[in-house]
């Protein structure tokens, strides 16, 4: 059972709703994803809801996926329909690295971005059959 101290300041009636257990009040809950291994590699699904293909970006360096997304906020201030009492959306640019390995290139993980969800597959490269040809290096006659 969790020990709450009561609140002696509240800003509105929507404090105390606001700040339940799920909403952290960072952008540390966002990119959240799943990995799953498979018999050649690793397929992550990471998670950038609202977030347009253009504004996503994944690299890898030094061993490590990152993937970084950005939004912006919308400018409607000035509308006569209201203003915001409470504003949690983030804005601005965040990332999220994945140590994949040295041996992993460029040209070996595949992205594919579907219904704000970023689908990454990363190859295994312990798991590809390696090249077990031997040269003979001299021949003897």
């Amino acid at each position: 059972m969790m020990n709450m101290l009561p609140r002696i300041y509240r800003k509105s009636l929507f404090d105390d709703f606001f700040d339940a257990p799920f909403n952290t009040g960072s952008a540390s809950g966002l990119m959240k994803t799943d990995v799953k291994a498979t018999d050649a590699g690793y397929e992550l699904e990471i998670d950038v809801p609202g977030i347009d293909k253009e504004n996503i970006s994944v690299q890898l360096e030094n061993g490590y996926v990152t993937v970084t997304a950005k939004t912006e906020k919308k400018n409607d201030e000035g509308k006569e329909n209201g203003h915001y009492i409470r504003r949690e959306r983030f804005y601005g640019t965040y990332s999220r690295s994945f140590y994949v390995g040295e041996d992993v290139n460029e040209e070996d993980v595949k992205a594919k971005y579907e219904n704000g969800t970023l689908k990454l597959f990363v190859p295994d490269k312990e798991k590809q059959p390696k090249d077990e040809t031997k040269k003979i290096i001299s021949i003897e006659g």
